[in-house]
């Protein structure tokens, strides 16, 4: 029981630990293909330009916002994923974008749609790895798991498409870019997400046994 209680606790860590950095990874290929930004980038876009400020620092008061309602709420998803989240994403993003720009330093329209595709996939995926390692989440991720399975307001899939879609809102009334990307972003990542929840992360973190049920 103790060589299983292990074996599964490696496992979490390492899946924390790939959803993260490949989800860096999918920010700067998102970044690439210029087609519009996430939701969560859009909310902080919008209260940037709202008072006249940067992007990196609203940045830091948004988020350290959102962990602070986090922590009062549930502080459950706050661990080891959020602060890898929170160093090592930007620095995946900045690699990937590097790669990106070596490889198709001049994408046409159809291959920044493809790279856009691509990119959505994979973060849904990376998104979902993250979730089920259960090892703490970013603060904007944290808010849609805490309203699904904390509050139980809705599944996670409408609760992410409800948050996203306030984010991109905010963000079309301070005059934030609209793109596909965003738009896409905002109505299919939720479900997404708990496909691959449901499909991939869960039956190989827990096996035939299944995910143990939520107290």
């Amino acid at each position: 029981m103790e060589q299983t209680h292990k074996i599964l606790q490696i496992k979490r860590f390492c899946m924390a630990l790939a959803g993260v950095l490949i989800t860096g990874c999918c920010v700067g290929t998102l970044q690439k293909a210029n087609l519009g930004v996430d939701p969560f980038t859009c909310l902080v876009t919008a209260f940037a330009n709202l008072f006249h400020s940067t992007y990196s620092t609203f940045y830091v008061v948004v988020t350290g916002i959102l962990l602070l309602v986090v922590f009062l709420l549930n502080r459950h998803y706050i661990g080891v994923a959020t602060v890898l989240n929170l160093f090592g994403t930007g620095i995946a993003a900045d690699f990937m974008h590097g790669i990106w720009d070596r490889i198709v330093p001049d994408p046409s329209l159809p291959a920044r749609f493809g790279i856009l595709a691509l990119g959505i996939l994979v973060v849904c995926f990376s998104s979902s790895l993250y979730f089920t390692a259960d090892l703490g989440v970013s603060a904007y991720d944290a808010v849609a798991l805490t309203a699904a399975h904390k509050y139980k307001l809705a599944a996670f899939r409408l609760c992410r498409i409800g948050s996203d879609v306030v984010c991109v809102a905010i963000g079309f009334a301070c005059h934030v870019t609209i793109g596909a990307g965003t738009v896409i972003t905002a109505f299919f990542m939720g479900p997404v997400i708990q496909w691959f929840n449901d499909h991939v992360s869960e039956p190989f973190l827990y096996g035939k046994a299944g995910k143990p049920s939520r107290e």
